[in-house]
């Protein structure tokens, strides 16, 4: 079987239903959440290499943020006001009344970022608001530092 990023080539795992791909917000958010309690237990002693194979070795609390920030980045317009969860429907980038239009997707294409699946999962993919804190909190915290 080969990898599919997003839309499944294949009915044998029911095809595009849901919990499936790469970017799943719910299975996300736990691996960060577990990151972060892992960091406040080792502290800055343990460092992974993120992302693998780069040679750049991260604390735990660096790698929950980046992944949190990599999710936050599917919601947020490019230069060209284009959302990667958008993929190329471009009536949410250039129509006036589509362009604040966020939706909230099943899962994502995990090399584009386009959404798949529904467009309503308010539920589990809302928790990208976690995400936004996490990433705000963080570069507040490295302002702070950084002016002292």
């Amino acid at each position: 079987m080969n990898y599919t990023p997003g839309d499944s080539d294949s009915w044998r795992f029911g095809g595009n239903s849901n919990w499936r791909g790469p970017i799943w917000f719910p299975l996300n958010y736990l691996l960060i959440e577990a990151l972060e309690r892992y960091h406040h237990f080792y502290g800055d002693s343990l460092q992974v290499e993120c992302p693998t194979g780069s040679g750049r070795f991260m604390i735990l609390g660096e790698v929950a943020e980046e992944l949190a920030s990599r999710l936050v980045s599917l919601f947020l317009p490019g230069d060209d006001g284009a959302r990667p969860c958008h993929g190329s429907d471009r009536r949410y980038a250039n129509d006036l009344h589509f362009r604040h239009l966020v939706l909230f997707n099943e899962y994502f294409n995990g090399d584009n970022g386009r959404g798949v699946g529904a467009s309503h999962q308010t539920g589990w993919t809302a928790l990208v608001a976690s995400c936004v804190e996490t990433v705000v909190k963080s570069r507040q915290l490295a302002k702070a530092k950084a002016a002292e």
